[in-house]
């Protein structure tokens, strides 16, 4: 049957009505069906339509099926095996990649002489290859539909052809009636069937034609078998800008047309469908305009002006198709198919506030969801904590971030900037809770820690001991110490936290805080008790009770202490570790911020903590309730991490002056990201052990993985800057470096050293030897502008000038990059790098010490890679438990063909 087409030519249309686009006799071949989009979709068109796919090819996987619940699909190499095997078909389904689309409709022809309609799925088709495809099929008496589609369906047939239409569930969305739709959009054809019922309007056939440069099956042949069909009293249209298919088309039944994409005429290149770009004379407001002429309105269809005639109307909403069709088919006399199912109404199923006090407008009540949704949104509600998938994580991170720009490292979000300023405590929490702990949590895990830091009478001390005679450094003893805190010695701790959030999963608590919650309803058996009660052994442990009333002091509150408390047995140090972790943990728990492994492997993570900041300070100084002199009762009702880790490299307390620039610092080597050398240690450890099995995965090792990969270029590099500055000021009688007053002449010190280092870098030059690199001036990154910055220095810059602060190593540094340029020795002015930062606060904070002979440059180094280690454990511990909650058996792995040779 041929028809005229554009310009009068003839064209072929072999389906005359909308009756036969997909009926129950077709039978379908499909080209590529065993790949990824194939295997997916066509069981569950297959299964509705009754068993309607016959075989399908895949070249390699002869004698392979797909199988479906109305049994298997055999696959062949091509489709002329499929065929002498006595498969007959009709139709063919092309999912093959666009490159091999035109052979595979010319192999669909070829061989098959009883072929008459082809569904192409596939997009982004070449025009020149989509021509020839025409010009074969219409050769042959073959309908083409497509590309770039998602198949054919009809509700009267109950068959689905190609594609997705109707989704996973296609009886739920394809409910028989009397309006056809034809869509540019497969996704939206689904979409518009379903608002249909909301207003009792059923469907007949339903066509996504796709959006490729080339439709093949374009609106008015859907025009001319929609007017053949005697079940459409009347269709709905969905189309986006280019092409001028809708033009001019004489339609014979009412017609709601749907026009999109005005945004789209702005564009200078194809997005989304990829003929979907408006050209000249095509563009969205064109297409209103030849369906208002068409119809016979003025106006767009909207429900505050209901513009409709007997003909169609004309909307840009899809959410007001179904208003539409049902006032058009009202002048027509016609009324819905069925009584409406639900209303277009937003009506959440799941909601989720985060504590915020939302206006009445947008504070929508939650419905109860139809089955099977209802059933899984239970299930869900049952769920404690996040889920997160799993995925190959080699050189990817879901905690920490690095902005390509800046070289600043964000962790969950949160700048290490931003981190620099904030209490260490704060910076501690973030990598396991996502979230700044409040003061509340901070208190809880200062005392948590400073119980652990005390290693008097453990294994641990004189294993430290050992390895600190024998001449390691810091990271190496730090790791001894992590080695001995394995999972025996926090089996109980994390039993303890589990207990207490299956207890407390389902109560109703939202805040880990609130003392005034009633746990009456909060049952524990007799063996689930014992585990939070102190043994005999635990008898001369004076902690618990030390810890209780470090809390108590600190005015810190914990719905888990109160509920233990009420046992009114004693508490052993485990029992509290774990109901502080789980007060801290509650409220990211509860808003499925972080997953319930993540809170219930937190005592090990402070533990670890405590140990390996303790591990630092040499065993001389570990007595029985005292710590370098400091009284036990001290240290746990007033002490902050910070003063634990200055206490630690320095033997004494911080004032606040002094504990600033640590926590600066701390806050600053916090991570770099994800590809750092210690970041893939700990990544590779929690990789080795298999994080799909997580019960196996020992945290402590991880932690050796990051102190294991931690060196004096990576790590102990922080003194290169320390020694830098001690040569230059060494005979500079400096007495105070933050004393504006000091009466050194900083410009002719850079001054002077600039012309050295200009006669230096000309003598190397020479003799073709390597010039030495000055430890804190130039970055890789930031170069090649007159003057250049690193934002991290300038940051710490601003701060302490705002402050009124000031550091004489740091405004030396910044004079000799300044003068290094003068004086020809540099091609533009050097920035002043992050590392001559933490060099310049570091020395100043020692530097009274190191004066007074308290501290040698062997201890300043040592104080350097301390400092180092403390920040990059925070880092280290987002990345562990980051792996450990998405990452893959042995994901870090290189695969072989990427590596290589070193000759």
């Amino acid at each position: 049957m041929f028809h005229q087409g554009i310009q009068g030519i003839p064209y072929y249309l072999g389906l005359r009505s909308l009756s036969e686009i997909a009926t129950r006799e077709d039978r379908v071949c499909v080209l590529n069906i065993a790949g990824g989009e194939s295997r997916q979709v066509t069981p569950t068109s297959h299964v509705f339509s009754g068993g309607n796919v016959v075989f399908g090819t895949s070249p390699g996987r002869a004698g392979q099926v797909l199988k479906t619940s109305e049994g298997d699909i055999p696959i062949f190499n091509n489709v002329r095996e499929g065929l002498e095997a006595g498969h007959a078909f009709n139709t063919g389904v092309v999912y093959l990649p666009p490159s091999g689309v035109r052979d595979g409709v010319a192999e669909l022809i070829r061989v098959n002489p009883e072929l008459r309609k082809i569904v192409i799925i596939t997009e982004k088709i070449a025009v020149h290859d989509a021509r020839e495809i025409r010009a074969m099929a219409q050769a042959n008496g073959v309908d083409i539909i497509g590309g770039n589609c998602l198949g054919v369906a009809d509700s009267w047939n109950r068959v689905r052809i190609g594609g997705a239409l109707g989704g996973d569930h296609p009886a739920e969305s394809l409910i028989k009636g009397s309006v056809a739709i034809f869509s540019n959009s497969g996704g939206f054809t689904t979409t518009i069937a379903q608002y249909l019922g909301t207003e009792g309007w059923g469907t007949t056939t339903l066509i996504s034609s796709g959006k490729d440069v080339y439709i093949h099956y374009a609106a008015p042949d859907f025009a001319r078998a929609f007017a053949a069909d005697d079940r459409s009293k009347a269709a709905v249209l969905y189309a986006e800008p280019g092409g001028y298919y809708e033009r001019g088309i004489e339609w014979t039944k009412p017609v709601v047309a749907c026009v999109v994409g005005r945004w789209k005429s702005k564009l200078t290149r194809a997005v989304g469908h990829a003929g979907a770009m408006a050209g000249s004379g095509d563009k969205a407001e064109d297409k209103e305009d030849w369906f208002m002429e068409a119809f016979g309105v003025d106006a767009i269809f909207t429900p505050e002006n209901p513009v409709v005639s007997k003909k169609g109307a004309v909307v840009t909403n899809i959410a007001d198709i179904p208003a539409a069709l049902t006032a058009v088919m009202k002048l027509n006399g016609s009324e819905p198919d069925f009584a409406p199912r639900g209303d277009l109404e937003l009506k959440p199923w799941i909601a989720n506030d985060q504590g915020l006090r939302l206006p009445p407008e947008i504070a929508l009540d939650v419905v109860t969801a139809p089955e099977p949704y209802a059933g899984q949104i239970g299930r869900l509600g049952q769920q404690v904590g996040a889920v997160v998938a799993r995925q190959t994580m080699k050189d990817k991170s879901g905690a920490s971030v690095m902005d390509p720009k800046t070289q600043v490292t964000s962790v969950h979000g949160h700048e290490v900037l931003d981190l620099a300023l904030r209490p260490l405590e704060a910076c501690f929490a973030l990598p396991l809770v996502h979230e700044i702990a409040d003061e509340n949590d901070r208190a809880l895990l200062d005392v948590a820690v400073a119980a652990e830091v005390n290693l008097v009478g453990d294994p641990i001390l004189v294993a430290t001991d050992a390895a600190r005679e024998a001449g390691n450094a810091p990271n190496a003893i730090m790791a001894v110490a992590a080695a001995i805190t394995g999972p025996k010695r926090v089996e109980r701790a994390l039993a303890c936290s589990a207990a207490l959030i299956d207890a407390f999963a389902h109560s109703g608590l939202r805040d880990g805080r609130d003392e005034a919650f009633d746990t009456s309803a909060v049952v524990m058996d007799d063996a689930t008790r014992a585990l939070f009660r102190a043994t005999p052994e635990e008898a001369d442990d004076p902690r618990p009770e030390a810890m209780l009333r470090a809390i108590e002091a600190r005015g810190g509150k914990s719905a888990f202490l109160k509920y233990l408390g009420g046992f009114g047995e004693r508490l052993s140090r485990d029992a509290i570790l774990a109901a502080i972790a789980t007060t801290i943990a509650w409220g990211p728990l509860m808003r499925k911020r972080i997953t319930r492994l993540t809170a219930e492997t937190l005592p090990w993570y402070l533990r670890l903590y405590g140990v390996m900041v303790g591990a630092t300070i040499p065993g001389e100084h570990h007595q029985p309730g005292s710590l370098r002199g400091i009284p036990r009762d001290e240290r746990f009702g007033q002490w902050t991490m910070a003063d634990l880790c200055f206490l630690a490299m320095t033997g004494k307390k911080p004032t606040e002056e002094e504990a600033l620039p640590l926590r600066i610092l701390v806050g600053l080597l916090i991570s770099n990201g994800p590809g750092s050398i210690s970041a893939q240690g700990a990544k590779g450890a929690v990789a080795a052990d298999g994080p799909q099995t997580p019960g196996r995965v020992q945290i402590n090792k991880a932690m050796i993985g990051f102190l294991s990969h931690c060196g004096y270029s990576h790590g102990g590099n922080g003194y290169e800057g320390m020694a830098f500055l001690l040569d230059q000021f060494k005979d500079k009688g400096l007495t105070d470096p933050s004393d504006p007053g000091h009466g050194i002449d900083l410009k002719a010190m850079a001054r002077d050293f600039a012309k050295a280092y200009r006669r230096e870098k000309k003598a190397s030059k020479e003799v073709g030897a390597e010039l030495r690199a000055l430890p804190g001036v130039h970055h890789p990154i930031f170069k090649g502008k007159p003057v250049n910055h690193d934002p991290r220095e300038r940051f710490v810059a601003e701060y302490m000038a705002e402050a009124g602060r000031y550091n004489v190593f740091h405004a030396f540094y910044r004079e000799l990059v300044q003068a290094l340029y003068e004086e020809g020795a540099s091609p533009y002015v050097f920035c002043v790098n992050v590392d001559a930062v933490i060099a310049a606060l570091l020395l100043a904070l020692l530097w009274p010490d190191y004066q007074a002979g308290r501290l040698s440059e062997r201890e300043l180094e040592t104080a350097a890679f301390t400092v180092f280690l403390y920040g990059r454990m925070i880092g280290s511990a987002a990345e562990i438990d980051d792996h450990l909650n998405r990452g893959r058996n042995m994901d870090t792995r290189t695969p072989a063909s990427q590596c290589a040779h070193g000759v």
